[in-house]
């Protein structure tokens, strides 16, 4: 007999498309969570957001859309909205990632699905928060990065502002709602009451930025962990390296005898911390042409042997075949609906609980019938 998953009998009605929300309710599957994934007649956004040949089912939605159950419903139609109020009363958790409002002006508000099932716990998240001067503003991954002060913040100030390639607000905000509605479910089990949970993605980047924010709000200070003067990324002859001098009783000594060259803390210039940011471009300008004199994997091995943080800079491409990937588990495969699923895996390792393929991304609609033909067995039962 297998063993059950975590999340075994928890059911989630899914309003959530494109990534913040999708990227949630996956995880929540991922664990055994029978989420059911509402879907306009157009679908998930991001069905259509980047073309590809496997049209509607191309590696964007796969991406954040396994082991979920597809349900298209035309909430214009009474009919497809009861379906959803009849689907509220089995479910344990209701998530949207519309703008504020937008369910209320459906009928599916937290005071309309309470009523209807008093155990709901219905979550939310948003670009900005469900009330304020931006409530009512769309959220964006790029748009949290700029209001949050995360684009302002670089590693040089030299640097023009940029968008930050990978969507980091996104993903955090999911993971925080996964966060709040696993707490949710913890708190229902005390007190037998659903509850309410929002999340944004402004929000999780003030909340990312913790150590930086306090800094600011109890010294007025600036912490900049890119900016250190020993660390970085360099240029070697056959490609770069990052380089992280810190948590040692004397970094600079240690970098020094790492690249062959004399003790830089000899150097005035060089002496203290202090003197160290202050003339942070010399130094780093002695970095950057001995490591231009040799290989990356060369001074990879001269760095880790005097025990200094360092590690290649790589492509994605590289970084999924690399072996460690592999050993972690993070290549997720199994058949799909039309062609076989390479996936990113999930970061969770449970000794008990693997994470496996076990719906592929569906076709939209796909689930639709066995969907209904439930709830009428359910509802003839009772």
């Amino acid at each position: 007999m297998s063993t059950p998953l975590p999340l075994d009998g928890i059911r989630i009605i899914d309003f959530t498309q494109v990534m913040m929300g999708p990227v949630a309710t996956q995880t929540l599957a991922d664990f055994g969570a029978d989420v059911i994934k509402i879907e306009r007649p157009q679908g998930d956004l991001s069905r259509t957001s980047f073309p590809d040949p496997a049209g509607p089912l191309g590696p964007v939605f796969c991406s954040l859309n396994r082991n979920k159950r597809s349900v298209v419903l035309d909430l214009r139609k009474p009919e497809e909205r009861q379906v959803v109020l009849d689907l509220v009363r089995t479910a344990d958790v209701v998530v949207n990632n519309f703008r504020a409002g937008v369910m209320e002006r459906l009928g599916f508000g937290w005071e309309d699905l309470s009523k209807v099932n008093p155990r709901i716990i219905y979550a939310v998240g948003t670009g900005f928060g469900l009330e304020g001067p931006y409530a009512h503003k769309g959220g964006q991954d790029v748009l949290a990065q700029a209001m949050s002060g995360v684009m302002h913040r670089r590693s040089n100030t030299d640097q023009p502002l940029y968008v930050h390639a990978t969507t980091f607000a996104d993903y955090s905000a999911g993971m925080h709602l996964v966060q709040g509605i696993l707490l949710a479910i913890l708190q229902r089990q005390k007190t037998g009451r659903g509850q309410r949970i929002a999340v944004s993605l402004l929000d999780s980047m003030l909340a990312a930025q913790t150590q930086e924010g306090a800094a600011h709000l109890m010294r007025g200070k600036e912490i900049n962990w890119g900016a250190m003067p020993l660390s970085g990324v360099f240029e070697t002859s056959d490609g770069a390296l990052v380089m992280v001098g810190a948590f040692k009783a004397d970094p600079l000594g240690d970098i020094s005898t790492a690249l062959e060259i004399d003790h830089l803390g000899r150097d005035p210039r060089f002496t203290s911390f202090e003197d160290q940011v202050a003339n942070k471009p010399a130094l780093q300008a002695i970095f950057r042409e001995r490591f231009k004199s040799n290989t990356t994997a060369y001074w990879l091995a001269r760095l880790e042997a005097q025990d200094l943080l360092c590690a290649p800079v790589r492509s994605l491409a590289e970084a999924l075949e690399d072996e460690q990937a592999r050993i972690n588990e993070m290549i997720l495969e199994g058949p799909g609906e039309i062609e076989p699923m390479r996936l990113v895996g999930s970061p969770i390792h449970m000794s008990d609980a693997k994470v496996t393929l076990r719906i592929p991304p569906a076709r939209l609609g796909k689930h639709t019938e066995e969907v209904k033909a439930e709830l009428t067995r359910g509802l003839a039962a009772e």
